[in-house]
This record gives C-alpha cells, structure tokens and sequence, in this order.
C-alpha cells in the first residue's frame, strides 16, 4: 500500500484524539459504546502502525515520511514529523499496548468509565506524538500532553493512596520538565547567537555548538528530565507508588509505555545535543544503571503486591537500557532497543485484573 502521499504520521497521533473528543462531548447512555469506540479507535491505530511498518525502508538511514509545517512561525517553531527505526519501533509498541491497556480494565467498574478511556486515548495522542517529533517545541508540547492524561487516570480511578502518588508523580515529572524547558530555550538562543536564525528544528540544534561554561547545566537538566522518565536510580521513587496506585490500564501505560519515553529521549535528544556532556558523564551514568539494575532487582523479589513486584523489576531493566545507551557501542544500543521493546510486551502482559 503506497502511503508516501498520506499524512500518516498525523493520523497516528491526531486518531486517538479525535476519539477522545467524541467520548467526551457526545452524552453517552451507559458505559459500553464509548469504551467499544475507544477500542474500535485503538485497533484503527494498530493497523496504520503496521501500514507505515509495511512502507517503511529499512535500508534507508534518513527519517521517511516527513511532515513539515509552520507552526508558530514568529519562533521558528515547525510541526516537523518523521519516522526512522527507532521511532517506528516505539511507535508499534505503543500503538499495541494501548489496545491492551483497555481490554485489561475492561471489566473495571467505576464512575465515569467513558472518561477513562478518552484520557487513555489522549495518553496515546502523546506518547505517539513524542517519538515522532522532530521540532524540540513540538516534542515538549507533547511530553506535556502525555502526562495530563497520566496524573488524571491515577488521581481519579486509582487506589486508596492515588493522591500521594500523584503527588509525587506531579512533583517529580513537573520538576524535570521545567529544567527540560530552561534547557531547550538556553539552546533555542544559543543557535540564534551562532547561526543568525530562531529554529527549535533538531536536525540544526544537533549542529549547534554549546558553549563550554552552559554544557553542564543544559545536559544536566535535559539528563534529569529523562533519567525521572526512565525511571533512572536514584529518579525513580515516584514509580512505585504510581504504578501501585493506578488503575490496570495505567498500571499498563506506565510500565509498557510511559518509562519508555526517557529511555528514547536519551537517544532522540541528549546523546546527539550534548555529546560532550554524555561521553563525560557516561562513567557516572553506567554506575547509577548498575546500581539500579541490582537496587531494583532485590527490592522486586520482597514485594508481596505484584504491581510493586513489577515496578521495581522495571526499575533494574530500565538500569540494562541505559546502560546499554551509555557504552556507546551498536551492540549496546541496538540490546537497548530490544530491551524497551521486550519490557514493554513483558510488563504490561504480566498485568492481570484482580
């Protein structure tokens, strides 16, 4: 099927959205044609995922099927879209696991279950959106989305102790994407200094020169931002209280999706701004996924709640991922890529309704 002519990069991200919408303002009797809706608009996504999986040319190094709009002009900002090997794989992934984040909470009771399953949507329209931008502004504005969804499914249809951890959740995440913010404008201003033009389009930042006196607080804080996604020892606190918290298809979310968005930030975004800062910092980076890779393993095997179990297992795979990022080495990544991959699929489907 020939899709070079499709906005398929648009309608993977903008479908989920479009459901949400008619979940949310159209007044549904009973809770089963909105959650069928929701499913419906979930499997439509899978099979355009597997339609740009089919158009996609493996040989090719290039990102393909590029969409490139103004957006916000007077900044230089773009809706700037595109796809490559490692965004199509997350991109898969997410767009299978969404499906299976609804069917696990299927049979959930509760208030507003048609709400429920429109954040889920919009949670998708994020996740999606993040691995394909290729505008920093853009893929800001969708790491933010992403989370709106996530802070409301746990704070509302989770456990006895959902405020605390979304709290914590708020707090944590909140904190590393206002450094990511600081970061980006610092960078945003920098290439203006050097290049005479305002642009937040990654292709030319990843050209751009960082001075030496702002490497390290600019790394830093894009370094936090992600390392509290991944979640990266000593980031990761705010994990397991979420993740015991929410409900089974954010518990879903969090493990096979959410934590995945740093660890691909770590590739997309600070190895190739900074790789000054990364190739410096590496030996300290290794030691805290090492100590996360053994910390989250012995924490793991004395749960007795198997959403905890499953939280801190994650924690020392995560620790695998970004050790496998920090070697610098094609084996390393590509055993990274495989591990996002297989530890979504795994988590996610040791998830069962209680």
């Amino acid at each position: 099927m020939d899709v070079s002519n499709w906005p398929i990069l648009s309608m993977l991200i903008f479908l989920p959205a479009v459901g949400a919408a008619l979940i949310f303002f159209i007044p549904w009797r009973g809770d089963f044609l909105p959650k069928t809706l929701a499913l419906l608009v979930g499997a439509a996504n899978l099979w355009l995922s597997i339609v740009l999986f089919r158009s996609f040319d493996p040989t090719s190094a290039d990102m393909q099927l590029v969409e490139k709009s103004a957006w916000i002009p007077e900044l230089g900002a773009s809706y700037y879209l595109g796809v490559d090997g490692l965004s199509l794989f997350m991109v898969m992934i997410t767009t299978f696991m969404v499906p299976v984040a609804m069917l696990s909470s299927w049979d959930q009771e509760g208030r507003r279950q048609d709400l429920f399953y429109g954040f889920l949507l919009l949670l998708e329209t994020g996740l999606i959106g993040i691995f394909l931008a290729l505008d920093l502004l853009l893929f800001y504005a969708f790491w933010e989305v992403m989370l709106i969804p996530m802070y409301l499914l746990v704070g509302i249809w989770g456990g006895t102790n959902r405020r605390y951890a979304t709290l914590k959740l708020i707090i944590y995440t909140m904190g590393g994407s206002l450094l990511m913010l600081v970061a980006i404008l610092a960078l945003y201003f920098f290439h203006h200094a050097q290049a005479g033009e305002y642009t937040f389009d990654i292709t030319k930042l990843y050209e751009t020169p960082v001075p030496p006196h702002a490497l390290l607080p600019m790394g830093l804080a894009f370094f936090v931002a992600f390392a509290v996604k991944s979640p990266l020892f000593p980031f990761h606190t705010w994990l397991p209280d979420a993740h015991a918290e929410s409900p089974m298809a954010g518990a879903v979310d969090i493990t096979g999706l959410l934590i995945k968005t740093g660890a691909y930030a770590f590739l997309r975004f600070l190895l190739p701004l900074f790789p000054e800062f990364s190739t410096s910092y590496a030996p300290v980076v290794v030691t805290l996924a090492l100590i996360a890779n053994l910390y989250g393993a012995m924490l793991a095997t004395v749960q007795d709640d198997l959403k905890r179990l499953i939280a801190y297992s994650s924690v020392s795979h995560v620790g695998l991922v970004i050790l496998g990022i920090f070697v610098f080495n094609v084996q390393g990544i590509d055993g990274a890529v495989f591990m996002m991959v297989s530890i979504a699929l795994c988590s996610g489907g040791r998830l069962r309704p209680s």
